[in-house]
């Protein structure tokens, strides 16, 4: 049971970060500066440019993707082809992106050391969700 409502969290957040970047192609360079894209992303959505939308779209279909894993495995919705091994990749993409992004703080890539802090520790935290779920029932 247990099991059951990690899986819930871990798909309402993958859903929640896939709103967000279909929020920062909605409204524009504004968010992806807040939400810590970079400037080069803004400069890019600015002019008009689509590649962009095409990148955070992307994004956001993968993370969409996940949360349906996740929901699958909480018996939301049917159960999905290879849910277990897929939740197990999940949860290592999102505890290592967690970890490497302490590694860019320093060398931040067009980003600031603040984002890749918070994303980070957002990432981490995601990642957990998903180990405790994985942890807790057998999908």
């Amino acid at each position: 049971m247990l099991g059951k409502k990690f899986f819930i969290l871990a798909g309402a957040l993958s859903a929640m970060a896939a709103l967000l970047h279909l929020a920062c192609i909605y409204f524009g360079a504004p968010w992806y500066r807040f939400l810590g894209a970079g400037e080069q992303m803004a400069l890019m959505a600015e002019q008009g440019s689509i590649e962009p939308t095409i990148i955070t779209s992307f994004i956001a279909i993968v993370l969409t993707i996940w949360s349906l894993y996740a929901f699958s495995a909480a018996g939301i919705i049917r159960r999905l082809v290879l849910l277990r091994v897929v939740l197990m990749f999940i949860t290592a993409v999102y505890l290592l992106r967690g970890v490497a992004g302490f590694f860019f703080m320093s060398s931040p890539m067009g980003r600031s050391a603040e984002f890749w802090l918070y994303s980070s520790l957002i990432c981490l935290s995601v990642g957990l969700v998903h180990l405790a779920a994985l942890l807790k029932s057998k999908p």
